[in-house]
């Protein structure tokens, strides 16, 4: 598994039929990979930097290692990865029952920290209009981006 030192990670999924889609964009200390934990054979998305983002590999055992012997890093792993995964679950419910501009006006909010415990941030990172229609799941010449 890998963990994002600094700099974000894209990670996307292709389907059968070619179709791309951004699952997610990781932030700094964030981890991915993590199925490799439950044996899992094959990676469902591939990771590629945004920007530059230099990144760790923490090898299976090192990390089942740390999870064994550190309660508190395995408290706070845990803790990342039920947050991250209530985050992918709200961005799936999201695309299933929202338009387009719906999905778009979420994700600007979602990626400024809005009415998080952090600062708003006010200027969000150069990202292209393909970028974001992948991550709504929307072609970029939808309604959502005229």
């Amino acid at each position: 598994m890998f963990y994002i030192q600094s700099g974000k990670v894209k990670l996307t999924a292709v389907s059968t039929q070619g179709k791309e889609a951004v699952v997610a964009i990781l932030p700094e200390g964030s981890f991915f990979g993590e199925g490799c934990l439950t044996g899992q054979p094959l990676r469902m998305a591939t990771a590629s930097a945004v920007d530059r983002a230099p990144i760790t590999r923490v090898e299976r055992l090192v990390m089942v290692g740390l999870l064994h012997r550190e309660p508190e890093f395995a408290e706070r792993f845990l803790a990342y990865l039920l947050s991250r995964n209530i985050r992918m679950e709200a961005d799936l419910v999201d695309h299933l029952f929202n338009s387009s501009e719906k999905r778009l006006a979420r994700l600007l909010l979602l990626m400024a920290n809005f009415g998080q415990e952090s600062k708003p941030i006010p200027l969000i990172a150069k990202m292209s209009q393909e970028t974001l229609a992948e991550m709504i799941g929307t072609p970029a010449h939808e309604s959502a981006f005229s």
